[in-house]
């Protein structure tokens, strides 16, 4: 039940069901919709005329012919003027009635464009929090995997202030990281009080902090059986601890059940560094645990990493809304979360 961000021509995506933006009459038109129809024949057009148009906010099925899927789902979004004139609400409606009707017809893998934000003038960064919010929330209750379909870079944008928050944020941690001789970051660690971290030396006027205390105390036994815990059972433990469900817990993790079933099945499982962090993000865990729960799966957070520190800047804000972090992932051209 993941939500993938993903850059392609939504006519060459192989799922059950595309949706395409179209306008009143069904009839086709420019931008994604033209392109749909192009690719899909003369066919759709003729059964779209057998519709009767479509109201704005609502959606319709047909097949899909010539196109690799199996259903076309047609939904018209609001024209933008301004966000005054109920025009959230309206694409809101279009997410939500799209997948009303995928469900209906069986659909398990369903692709969106970024409904209104062409020709219709939708905000792309606005457009794109609607989107994500509304599949989000059906996610929650339903097991289905969504694509949000991005033709190229410039059909897709984050909050400008985010963006620029987030790039500041690693010009100061990357470039530092790079530029230090190995030699002289080597000494400045090693001189650092133990309870203070590479990350904090690197903050100007940072006094050494003290040691943190656990939030809740353990026996030396309890610590003793943690040092060969793995991947798995620490996850495990975790969830336990939060008091939430498995199915919870990877549904927050934007993680598909059957590969969730893997890893609580395989104490040995080794997962990808994305879907550790994804998990990570899903218990909501603080800094120094989600660096713990990292190495039991063999990784480790680095300066170096562009897509580490972007994970740090949500994990130190505590942003743990894994729509929104992939959001800025795939703005700076990194690997998603879960999926």
């Amino acid at each position: 039940m993941p939500i993938q961000i993903v850059r392609n021509d939504i006519t060459k995506m192989k799922v059950d069901a595309i949706v395409n933006a179209a306008n009143n009459s069904l009839l086709g038109g420019g931008g994604v919709d033209g392109a749909i129809h192009h690719a899909a024949g003369p066919k759709l057009l003729a059964e779209c005329r057998t519709l009767g148009g479509c109201k704005t906010g609502d959606a319709k099925i047909t097949g899909a012919y010539r196109l690799p899927c199996r259903y076309v789902i047609h939904t018209v979004g609001p024209v933008w003027h301004g966000g005054t004139f109920g025009e959230r609400d309206l694409l809101t409606s279009c997410y939500k009635r799209s997948l009303e009707i995928a469900k209906d017809y069986g659909c398990e893998t369903v692709a969106f464009p970024l409904i209104s934000s062409g020709v219709f003038g939708y905000p792309k960064a606005e457009a794109l929090r609607v989107a994500v919010d509304t599949v989000g929330e059906f996610l929650a209750d339903n097991d289905m995997t969504v694509y949000i379909v991005i033709f190229d870079k410039r059909s897709f944008e984050i909050g400008e202030k985010l963006f620029n928050d987030i790039e500041e944020y690693i010009d100061d941690r990357y470039a530092a990281e790079r530029e230090e001789p190995p030699e002289a970051r080597s000494r400045r660690f090693n001189a650092l009080p133990k309870a203070m971290s590479a990350h904090d030396a690197a903050l100007p006027g940072l006094k050494p902090r003290a040691a943190p205390v656990m939030s809740a105390p353990f026996s030396l036994e309890d610590a003793v059986s943690r040092l060969d815990e793995s991947f798995s059972e620490m996850l495990l433990r975790k969830i336990d601890e939060k008091g939430i469900t498995d199915a919870e817990c990877y549904k927050k993790a934007n993680i598909d059940r059957k590969l969730f079933s893997k890893i609580r099945s395989d104490r040995r499982y080794k997962p990808s560094k994305p879907t550790a962090i994804a998990f990570a993000i899903a218990l909501e865990l603080p800094l120094g645990e989600t660096r713990e729960m990292l190495e039991k799966a063999g990784f480790a957070l680095s300066h170096s990493n562009k897509f580490d520190i972007i994970i740090e800047y949500f994990i130190e804000r505590g942003n743990y809304n894994i729509y929104e972090i992939n959001e800025a992932l795939f703005a700076f051209d990194q690997s998603l979360l879960g999926a």
